[in-house]
């Protein structure tokens, strides 16, 4: 298992970029909280993502659109004191940066002052091509992310796979090109045809994350609480659960409820 130790070094932009050129894989998983954080960061992960995802599994909400700007710094806040070794890059959610390249800059800074995050996330690729520009001009590390984006689910009328046509294909292609040449240190397909994610990812010289776009990209992210198994009724074909932790802890919880309507919870040993 990899592991931080006290002399691992931060990760950063060039780190992570550097881990491409040696042929490392890039391990990323989001992550919400201070405490989930903290293990997540020790346990050696490379980059960890706050995701409008928390709109889903932190707040109950269906789709990531209603979470605010407000909210996920308020998240990142924790998060960014929980990494000590891990790159921390946080999503601008829905309608912070589509309305004008000036208010999407803005907002970039408002979450790296605030926050204290290494980077920010932003979903597509012409359209909000003189943004990212922007922001990287004003110093502020951009991460791309193409194919589903979650944010345009009413635009595409649901999650399902994109990118499996020719000209949608050739559209991110085109997208992925322009996103390196913007300046985003990174990128992020999601669920499209692995084929489509290898070759991206061999043509481009950023970072090339991937979340079912197969095992061709430069390294592969997962939502937290779905790889963990808190979330047993979300069961697409790229997640793979590497604990049962849903049923951990409904086991726990009523073990306690138990021993309190018993009687013997606290024991003697644990009063005062």
């Amino acid at each position: 298992m990899s592991v931080h130790t006290a002399a691992t070094a931060r990760q950063t932009t060039q780190t992570i970029q550097q881990k491409k050129q040696a042929g490392e894989k890039i391990a990323v998983l989001t992550s919400y909280d201070f405490t989930l954080a903290r293990l997540v960061d020790e346990a050696g992960i490379d980059i960890i993502l706050v995701g409008d995802s928390a709109s889903n599994v932190v707040c109950g909400n269906q789709t990531t659109l209603p979470i605010t700007l407000d909210e996920m710094i308020f998240l990142a806040k924790g998060v960014r004191r929980a990494a000590e070794h891990a790159l921390v890059v946080c999503d601008m959610p829905f309608g912070t940066y589509q309305i004008s390249e000036e208010e999407a800059v803005r907002n970039a800074m408002k979450i790296m002052q605030l926050s204290g995050v290494d980077a920010v996330k932003l979903e597509g690729g012409e359209e909000i091509m003189p943004a990212i520009r922007h922001m990287v001009q004003a110093g502020v590390p951009v991460m791309g992310h193409l194919g589903l984006t979650p944010q345009s689910v009413n635009q595409f009328g649901g999650y399902g796979l994109r990118a499996k046509g020719e000209a949608e294909a050739k559209k991110l292609i085109r997208d992925a090109h322009l996103l390196e040449d913007a300046g985003c240190f990174s990128l992020v397909l999601e669920k499209i045809p692995a084929a489509l994610g290898k070759r991206v990812s061999e043509e481009l010289h950023i970072p090339v994350i991937g979340i079912g776009a197969g095992n061709g990209t430069d390294g592969q992210v997962l939502v937290l609480h779905d790889m963990l198994g808190f979330n047993d009724g979300f069961k697409p074909k790229f997640l793979r659960r590497f604990a049962n932790m849903a049923e951990d802890v409904k086991q726990a919880v009523s073990a306690y409820a138990e021993a309190v309507r018993d009687g013997s919870f606290p024991n003697e040993t644990e009063q005062y």
